[in-house]
């Protein structure tokens, strides 16, 4: 697990935006896992990337830990020449490249991605358990515990933990990046 330092930069450290990098953009398709060491691998060879990240709370050993994870699960996004594709191609930690055919759509929505991190907005995926749905907790001290979503707010969720019997329950609040949706 990489301590929050050791984790590769959002956006190439050469440019101040990503609308500053020149080239055709690509979508890179990761292998599982793999976005971080994509990126490094970008960085070393010289070419252009963008990886989203927020940070997200997990609970490791016993304790809880702050870790950064991509914004967007098994995608980076890279600029370059079609020679650059093929070096991202080779460095065997790609599905495929998408082909992006409004080049100019893309970067002013992944520009508006930037400018939320940069400004230190809480992001989240979306969707993401919507109110109302049923979910259970994935770690820490409270592992298994299923309840309802009633209310998010940043990175909070607030779950209500129901006894049926009385028609009652109990609302707690807690970490958002703690749950998952039961189907």
């Amino acid at each position: 697990m990489l301590k929050l330092s050791e984790n590769p930069a959002i956006l190439t450290p050469e440019v101040e935006s990503l609308t500053e990098l020149r080239g055709t953009w690509w979508v890179a398709h990761t292998k599982p896992r793999f976005e971080k060491a994509f990126a490094w691998d970008m960085l070393s060879y010289g070419i252009g990337y963008f990886l989203p990240m927020r940070e997200k709370v997990i609970f490791s050993g016993g304790r809880k830990r702050r870790v950064m994870i991509p914004l967007f699960t098994s995608y980076v996004f890279f600029c370059g020449t079609e020679k650059d594709r093929y070096t991202a191609l080779t460095t065997n930690r790609l599905c495929q490249t998408i082909e992006v055919f409004d080049q100019e759509d893309m970067i002013s929505e992944l520009a508006a991605i930037e400018k939320a991190l940069l400004s230190k907005a809480d992001l989240d995926i979306y969707p993401h358990l919507p109110i109302g749905s049923r979910c259970r907790i994935i770690s820490g001290p409270m592992m298994g515990t299923e309840g309802v979503v009633i209310e998010r707010k940043n990175a909070k969720a607030r779950m209500v933990l129901e006894v049926t019997i009385l028609g009652q329950g109990a609302v707690m609040e807690i970490d958002a990046d703690l749950l998952e949706h039961i189907a």
